[in-house]
């Protein structure tokens, strides 16, 4: 995926395309959103694969965009308030089949998160990072008001290893996913893929495998999936909730 994308992208917008950003992620010059979207259900087709088997979600990062001055985002050369925004992300998961969409509005927008979470929530994971950042309090706070079904974990975000299980532990009572999260500046220490394992996270998030910060979560997974043998368990296409 990682090579059918790179070369998807240089046919398409030439060599710089394929500089990277911090967490490992192509850098090409896209104008839009599905844009990026297309270069990347190419790069399944060209690998051989379905969008059954490689499943799509975007970060869309929305505190980036938001006009905080007039109450609109600003996206695509447009303003959209909330709903018009909520309409644009419905739409992407229709054609495009997306499984999660994480931050998809400003980090104070509970309400709003509600809102997408109760139109797409059967689908779609609306992951929540920044309107939680792995703070026990504000992830009671969603849950309390349906804001999402799950919440982005990083360790070194809370601070420390008890207060993320905590967390963890919550989103567990709840019945919602937690993902396990690694950071934009990142090291080689892959104990984030010891802690998806050790609390059977359905994801983990550890950035494109383009160096060596990010492929030794992966690696460590490999390790990890060897050493457990047939108790192993990859959700893969099974995962539909």
């Amino acid at each position: 995926m990682y090579q059918s994308l790179k070369a998807v992208l240089m046919k398409a917008y030439g060599r710089g395309a394929v500089n990277v950003g911090d967490e490992g992620g192509f850098a090409p010059p896209l104008r839009k959103t599905k844009d990026a979207l297309e270069a990347i259900r190419r790069s399944i087709k060209s690998a051989g694969y379905s969008q059954s088997d490689v499943r799509m979600g975007i970060d869309a990062a929305s505190s980036t965009f938001y006009d905080g001055r007039n109450g609109v985002y600003r996206l695509d050369g447009k303003k959209l308030d909330s709903g018009r925004l909520e309409d644009f992300y419905a739409s992407l998961r229709d054609e495009y089949g997306l499984l999660t969409i994480e931050d998809p509005f400003e980090e104070g927008s509970f309400n709003h998160f509600a809102s997408i979470t109760h139109r797409l929530g059967r689908s779609t994971k609306i992951i929540g990072d920044d309107i939680y950042v792995t703070n026990v309090p504000l992830i009671r706070k969603g849950i309390r008001l349906k804001a999402t079904n799950a919440v982005l974990i990083k360790l070194n975000q809370i601070g420390s290893v008890t207060e993320t299980v905590r967390a963890i532990d919550e989103c567990a009572r709840a019945r919602w996913e937690a993902v396990v999260s690694h950071r934009s500046g990142e090291t080689e220490d892959p104990f984030i893929a010891h802690l998806a394992t050790a609390y059977g996270v359905s994801f983990i998030k550890a950035g494109a495998p383009a160096r060596g910060e990010r492929v030794a979560k992966y690696n460590e997974l490999l390790r990890i999936g060897e050493e457990l043998g047939a108790r192993a368990k990859f959700a893969g296409k099974r995962f539909r909730r």
